[in-house]
């Protein structure tokens, strides 16, 4: 029995969301070549590009949608899905008719196509392969797959990961993306088909020239949906299930995975060396070893060098001191690598050892880089476990001096108040690094002050309402303190509202029509507590007058009940 549809609108506006599902009424017009199948509807629709849509139901009755615009590549059930969605329900009484008209034209050429000698079938595929490329190249790729001739193979391989008939000025843009994707997916399954037919020595030389392909044009392509990482996963995949067929020299694939592993060209395929565990046996990774020892001493400071030699090391139960001296050869300017080290020899039962590389790593943390505020964590964590919190005070008042900031200010609040230090000169000497740190200019604060974020922290809101005053505070500090202060000080408060009301008449635009709502109501707060409402109403009449030609403004006090 044909189905009907199984979807309604409130299924579309679901999936969409309200702003996609608007938009998509707009564009009922613009939907073509709409086709109705038993499994799946398929249109075109005109935007700023033309857009191949199809939406597909399961058995239970679930729509899924797919679009090759940059907002439907990217999973969401775009506009154009709601356009083509919304013109079938149009036609809903028609659609178990177009689904069984469907059904019978593919029982029919179902039916003709078996009726066809093998010379007629033979003859369809050439007219289909005269002006399809793409059909030509997939069945010459299979035909080169069956055969003997991994020459052709692989310049097929290639070109199938070959991106500059894709890109626009050297580089796959996100709209492009996509279909290259689909295109170099092609070389994956041809692989894994060469490895399946028996040819996996062969399939392993090309893999890996493939993968050397891929890596060099990753870095040209706006991956931006991961799609081309994926592909490269696989293609990663489809190498090492051609390398655990074909068995090759465990040396020979040594020395190609760590060279491969060590070129920049890997980031595509992020290949684990020690996937290929199986494949390398104790010879093989004997000699991966070797070539990561060397290159490491030879270039200690490079990323994956050190990598590699940590995986290593880790991975043959090595020395805790071999894995300091990996780490020590390059140390970071803000600490981290020190922290590092610490976390390892904490791990071996080296705690004493651990502390001293942690503070070493705050002692030599340059000022422009750190310290890394992990390692400061993992400082003052074992300070105060020890019950040193006069040190963990003193960590953290350092660091309040060297990066004034609210959170260098809420770390030392806490430690001194663990300390019972804080209330008194240590929160004075705080504030006054902060007050020291600001800097006004033309007695305005630009940017906000961490003393202003600061006070209000401490709910010392009148202090924060003296330092605003005294030009430490920007717009939204002000604004904020005007929250904190309006039901107790609505004159203040109030006086804040009108003078940020002020610059707004002058721009447009609708969240600043928003934003001004939002004043004058405040505003209208603090009249009604202070029992001036004619006031206002008489400052909201004159306000109205002088920017009555602002209609969405307008339209936007009206929504406010202003």
């Amino acid at each position: 029995m044909t189905r009907a549809l199984g979807f309604a609108e409130t299924d579309l506006r679901r999936l969409a969301g309200a702003r996609s599902f608007e938009r998509g009424l707009g564009y009922l017009s613009a939907v073509s070549r709409l086709e109705i199948g038993d499994e799946a509807i398929t249109a075109t629709v005109d935007g700023s590009d033309t857009y191949e849509v199809e939406l597909a139901e399961d058995e239970d009755g679930g729509l899924t949608g797919w679009c090759d615009c940059p907002y439907g590549q990217e999973g969401n059930f775009c506009k154009h899905c709601v356009a083509v969605g919304l013109t079938v329900l149009g036609q809903s009484e028609s659609v178990p008719r177009q689904r069984s008209a469907a059904a019978a034209r593919t029982r029919l050429l179902d039916a003709w196509l078996e009726s066809r000698t093998g010379e007629e079938l033979l003859a369809l595929v050439r007219e289909q392969l005269a002006d399809d490329r793409d059909l030509r190249r997939r069945l010459e790729l299979r035909a080169a797959i069956a055969g003997e001739d991994t020459g052709i193979v692989r310049e097929r391989v290639l070109s199938l990961l070959d991106s500059r008939s894709f890109a626009r000025y050297g580089y796959v843009e996100y709209a492009d993306a996509r279909a290259y994707g689909q295109q170099a997916a092609e070389a994956v399954t041809a692989l894994r088909a060469l490895t399946a037919s028996g040819r996996a020595a062969d399939a392993v030389e090309v893999a890996r020239e493939a993968l050397r392909a891929l890596g060099r044009a990753y870095g040209e392509i706006d991956d931006s949906d991961g799609l081309i990482g994926d592909v490269a996963t696989r293609l990663a995949e489809a190498h090492l299930a051609a390398c655990r067929a074909a068995r090759p020299d465990p040396s020979q694939t040594a020395e190609w995975l760590v060279h491969h592993l060590l070129d920049d060209l890997n980031d595509a395929t992020d290949i684990d060396l020690f996937d290929y565990l199986d494949v390398l046996g104790e010879p093989g990774l004997a000699r991966a070893r070797d070539i990561v020892v060397a290159a490491w001493r030879a270039k200690p400071k490079g990323w994956t060098e050190k990598f590699l030699m940590e995986r290593l090391l880790k991975a043959d139960g090595g020395s805790v001191d071999a894995l300091v001296a990996v780490h020590a050869a390059d140390l970071a300017p803000n600490g981290h690598t020190h922290l590092v080290i610490a976390k390892e020899l904490e791990a071996a039962d080296r705690a004493v050892e651990a502390l001293e590389w942690a503070e070493r790593g705050l002692r030599e943390a340059e000022s422009d880089w750190g310290p890394d505020d992990e390692l400061v964590t993992f400082l003052c964590e074992r300070y105060a476990r020890a019950g040193r919190l006069a040190d963990v005070v003193t960590v953290r008042r350092s660091l309040l001096r060297a990066r004034p900031s609210l959170a260098t200010y809420q770390h030392l609040r806490t430690a001194a108040c663990a300390a019972g230090t804080w209330e008194g000169i240590e929160r004075d000497g705080a504030l006054e690094v902060l007050k020291a740190a600001a800097q006004p200019a033309n007695g305005r604060w630009y940017g906000g002050s961490a003393l202003i974020d600061a006070l209000m922290d401490d709910a010392d809101i009148d202090a924060a309402w003296q330092a605003a005053a005294d030009g430490y505070a920007d717009q939204r500090q002000w604004l904020a303190l005007a929250d904190r202060i309006r039901d107790r000080r609505p004159a203040d408060a109030l006086t804040v509202y009108l003078r940020w009301i002020e610059p707004l008449r002058k721009q447009t635009g609708d969240s600043t029509y928003e934003r001004m709502a939002e004043l004058l109501l405040n505003a209208r707060a603090c009249h009604r507590a202070l029992g001036t409402e004619a006031e206002f109403a008489t400052y909201l009449t004159a306000l109205r007058a002088d920017q009555k030609r602002k209609r969405k403004l307008m339209a936007r006090l009206d929504q406010h009940g202003l």
